[in-house]
Formats: structure tokens, sequence, C-alpha cells
């Protein structure tokens, strides 16, 4: 084979097109390729099409025009750079959508949030062409509930249903097989050339690798550290320290310890301290809520530790925060970006106001004696505005001033409406169309309308309010109440069921009324409490049974039985019943026997003188 073959098959089987030598991009030079036995050393798929031969015989390709990290990346390790975490078909919760949008709002750009977020750019692309095709209001969603908004974002099923999966998943044991064995140097490119031999349908290399990822054990990367520089009012540091404060109980003189919550703003070093009773999720969005109300504002950005308030399962790329958290976060508008774990670096200040708190702080207070933890914060404040007043070294100005100087301005306005922990319930809307709520060793049942009957429904509540959800859609909202009892609407119950709950005296009086002045004198009568003391409850059957008479019988004919059993004040309806058949069949068509009939002649009668 000639060289000309030999040049022709290297490029494709194309014919190859020679050109004068191109201007070479001031930060890329071009490639020479030492062609051997017609095989170039560098892989097919990044050759170019166009080259031209330099005077020692070699071919030189034409300047790959690429970002130059990507294509260093690339030469050095020959693999290609792929910076997305996302799974194929992966449904991203709302609360992390909302933090998309917020990040949004703030005018940061797609690319950016994808940097600061563990989503993928093209996913962020998709929710913004999502939001401009539907001409949405990035501030109204901000308002909707997650529920409502999943809905708008996912109309059909989330469900991660590709067939590919569930084969890929049967191979997977043997690729980690392949892939832990050192011995067999099996690489990844290998097992997909492998899988796509044997299931040409199968998934593509991009995402054989990420489902890979996925599903083993990545080596942990070795990386430089890197200086922090900080914006002013960007980020808000928040940890807890190790050791703890403590208050003696005035009742049974035990010693009570206590956490302590630590917050710093990286940018001014300013330091906030609080000791709350535990780490609780409660204890810790109050310690966080209050730190908000004394800076006065909200920052974009909210540093955590991995603790297990603020995030459940800790991870260097794609970390599981904690719901309500993230419910804090929409409410107040603020982004929760966790530390690596086991990597305190990135939150190296608020590790070093740690430190501070304690020579400054619990150190001035080791002589105090504190029977409450209002007297302990009372202490810790006083100690904490010192600190904050107190001119640091090397820097001619104190935390405060710094603070109030260069990032107070910057902060967000806190919401008119203070946070409340969100929780949630999956109840089933019951035959009597209530769900039944049990927290806190507390009962209640709360109604839905009667249509969700036997359906399952999402239960979100706080200590004010409590929100009730079917197929995602808010069918029904009530005031939290903290006994047991039943809070229902009216219009939430079924026909009959409204009749049974709406029954009252001033109900059966209304109705009555609707039929005759004669039926409302005598039900009217029948409530009357100068004439009993019952409760009104035992007489609802009494005056539900004389109305439905009027379904029996003429109108005329009940009006004239009200009036005589009035008169004689029969108030059951066995009495009742028995003269409204007395009528009935005594009664003529022409002179109807309105009252008893007064005999004309005595003859009959002894009267009283014959006993005498």
């Amino acid at each position: 084979m000639d060289k000309m073959t030999v040049e022709t098959t290297f490029f494709r089987n194309k014919p190859v097109h020679f050109q004068k030598e191109v201007t070479a991009n001031p930060f890329f030079r071009s490639i020479s390729v030492q062609l051997n036995d017609g095989i170039g050393i560098f892989p097919l798929h990044i050759r170019s099409f166009h080259a031209s031969i330099d005077s020692d015989g070699k071919v030189v390709f034409r300047t790959i025009p690429v970002h130059f990290y990507v294509f260093f990346s690339y030469l050095c390790t020959g693999k290609s750079v792929n910076t997305s975490t996302d799974m194929a078909g992966t449904v991203k919760e709302m609360s992390l959508i909302k933090q998309v949008l917020q990040l949004k709002q703030l005018g940061e750009s797609n690319r950016g949030i994808a940097r600061r977020l563990p989503i993928n750019k093209e996913t962020v692309n998709g929710y913004m062409n999502t939001i401009d095709a539907n001409g949405w209001d990035i501030g109204e969603l901000l308002k909707i509930d997650d529920p409502e908004l999943e809905r708008m974002f996912h109309a059909g099923s989330p469900a991660y249903t590709d067939a590919r999966m569930k084969e890929f998943l049967r191979l997977l044991p043997y690729f980690r097989e392949q892939l832990t064995n050192r011995k067999l140097h099996v690489t990844r490119q290998l097992l997909w050339e492998e899988y796509r031999h044997t299931h040409p349908d199968g998934y593509g290399k991009s995402q054989f690798y990420d489902h890979l990822k996925q599903n083993l054990v990545a080596q942990k990367d070795i990386t430089t550290v890197l200086a922090q520089t900080y914006k002013p009012g960007e980020k808000l540091m928040i940890d807890f320290a190790g050791d703890k404060l403590s208050y003696i109980d005035t009742e049974t003189g035990e010693i009570m310890k206590v956490e302590v919550f630590v917050a710093c703003m990286p940018y001014s070093d300013y330091i906030y301290v609080i000791c709350v009773p535990s780490q609780r999720t409660e204890d810790f969005l109050f310690a966080l809520r209050m730190c908000l109300e004394h800076l006065g504002g909200v920052p974009p950005i909210v540093v955590p530790d991995n603790l297990k308030a603020a995030v459940i399962t800790p991870d260097r790329h794609e970390p599981e925060l904690n719901t309500a958290l993230r419910d804090m976060g929409n409410h107040y508008h603020f982004t929760v970006l966790p530390c690596d774990p086991a990597s305190p670096t990135q939150k190296a200040l608020v590790e070093d106001a740690v430190r501070i708190a304690y020579n400054r702080i619990a150190a001035k207070l080791r002589g105090r004696e504190f029977h409450s933890l209002l007297e302990l914060n009372a202490g810790v404040e006083e100690q904490n505005i010192l600190l904050n007043q107190t001119r640091m070294q090397k820097r001619p100005y104190t935390r405060e001033e710094r603070f109030h100087a260069m990032e107070k301005p910057l902060l967000q306005p806190l919401p008119e409406e203070v946070f409340e922990m969100r929780y949630y319930a999956d109840l089933k809307v019951g035959s009597n169309n209530f769900v039944e709520l049990r927290h806190d060793k507390v009962t209640h049942f709360y109604s839905a309308p009667y249509i969700y009957i036997g359906r399952m429904a999402r239960v979100i509540f706080t200590r004010s309010w409590v929100k009730i959800y079917v197929d995602n859609q808010l069918v029904a909202t009530h005031t939290r109440k903290h006994d047991y009892g039943h809070t229902y609407e009216p219009e939430h119950m079924a026909s009959n069921s409204r009749a049974i709950m709406e029954r009252s005296a001033a109900y059966y009086v209304s109705w009555a009324g609707k039929k005759s002045e004669e039926c409302k004198a005598y039900i009217s009568e029948i409530f009357n409490p100068q004439r009993t003391n019952k409760p009104e409850e035992v007489y609802y059957r009494l005056c539900g049974a004389i109305l439905s008479s009027y379904k029996k019988y003429e109108s005329s004919l009940v009006d004239l039985t009200c009036r005589q059993c009035l008169d004689n004040r029969v108030f059951t309806y066995k009495k009742f019943e028995a003269i409204l058949k007395h009528n009935y069949i005594t009664q003529s068509d022409d002179e109807p026997c309105l009252f008893a009939p007064v005999p004309t002649n005595h003859a009959n009668m002894r009267g009283s003188d014959y006993f005498k």
C-alpha cells in the first residue's frame, strides 16, 4: 500500500484535501502525528478531516477550538470531561427547584446555578424554557406550595420507568466484579463496548458511565486547597460547638447541658451565639431563625455542617437535605449549600468562630451560675455583643462596624410571617370524610370534601394551620387545633350528613315557618325553654317526624293537627300521629271538623241533681 493510500485510509476513506498552514490560535498549537504502518497514535474520533503535510512528511492536523482546561484534561487523561451529576430520567424535588428559582431571581445564570446546586445545566435550561413557554412569573412560583408546583412542572408520572434499567441492574454485579478486580485491567470503555455489542439498544456511553458512577464506589480524587475569598453579605456559616454550656434546674437541682449554636458572616467575621436544648431539627431551626432576626436580614446562601438536623444523607456531589431546612430556605429565600463530608475547611471561619466562642464567651461565664436557659442566653448575648464590639487584631475596625457598613445593607429583608416548621403525613380520608391527624400525643380530625372518601391525602401542617392535598391539589385548609375533637367545613359534608350536622332549634323553627304559621307556632312551643328544661336534641326527631307529615297528608290537615296539639298541650309524636289519623278519617270534604261538636239537647243528661 503506497503513502497516498495509507493517508486515505487514515482519514475515514475520504480523500485528503491539502491546504495551506492555518494561523494557530495563540492558546493552542498544531499537533503533529506520526503514522506507523497506517495507524495513527491519536484516537479516531478526534482526527480532523482537513490536514496538511509538513516538510518532514508528518500530517499536521487543524487546531481544535476548545476550552483549554477541557482540551488539556482530554490530552492528559484520555477521558472526556463531564461535570454533570444528574441521572437521565431523574425528577428533582420541588424544594430543589425552588432553590433554582431563587438563584435565578437573584440574577444567577443557568450555568452558575448548575455549579452551585446538584443539578445539570440542561435541566436548569429545561425549567427556564418551561417557565418562558407558560409565561410564569418566578416570584409567583415561589409562593406556590410544593405539591401544586410539582403538578405544574411534571404533569405526568415522574417515575423513572426506562426498561433498560432492569437489564443494567441485572448486569451490575458483573460490572462491579470486573472493575474492582485490578488484575483484570478492565476499563469502563471496554465494559461499555461489550455491553453495546450484546445490547444494541442499550444505554449510550455517557448514560452507561453515569449509572456506573452512581452504583459503584468511586476513588477519591486528590485536590489542592483553594484559598477562600468571600463576598459581603453572601454567606452565613453555621455550626454547633463541641463543648456544651449548662444551667441549674431550680426545681430538681439537676445540671442541664445545652448545645451551643454558632453562626458567622465570613466577610466581616461577625459572630452570633445562642444556646438551645438539643440538636434536634426543631431546636436547630429555632436557633437559625433567631440568628436571622438578630442579623436583621437574610443572606442568599447558608452553609451548614452535615449534622442530621440539616443534612439527611451527606454526599460530596448531591447531599440529601432535611426537608424542614429546605422549607425554611424557601420561606426566607436562601439556598442551603452544605460543606463536603469530613471537610470543615469549607467553613473554616465558623470553625474559628467556635474557638473564639470558647475563649471569649464560655471562658468568661465559667464562674457564674444560671438557673434557666433564658438566663444563660442573656449572659451569652452580653458577652457576644462585647466580642463583636471589640476591635480586631491587625484591623482598624470591629466586627460589628464591618458588618453594618458592608454586609447588612446587602441582606434580603426578612419575610413578614415568622417561619413555622412543616410536618408531613400521608393519611386516608375516612368514610366520615375526616382525616385522623396524630401529633404530639394529641389526635384531632380534619374534614376533606366527601368526594375524596377512601383516597390517600398528603397532609402538610404546622403549629398554626393544616392543609390537605389529594393528587397534588389543595382540597382543604384548617386552623390547627391542639386538643381532641373534630374540625370541619359544612361544604365538605354530603347533603344527608350536612342536614344532621346543621340541626338545631332555630333550624327546625325556620323549616316549620316555610310550611305554615300553625306549624311554626307548634314547633316553637316544643323548644320553648319555659315549657321544658330538656336539651334541644331530645326533640329533633319529634320535629323531623312532624315536618315529614306534610309529605303524607294534606297541608291543611297537618296544620289543623298542629293547632289542636298546641291547644291541648300535646308534645309527643304518638299522640300527634293519633290525632292526625283521626282527623283524616272523620274529616268530610265539605265541612272539615275543626272543633269537637257541642250538643244542643241535654235531655239525655241526668245532671248533678240526679245524684243527690
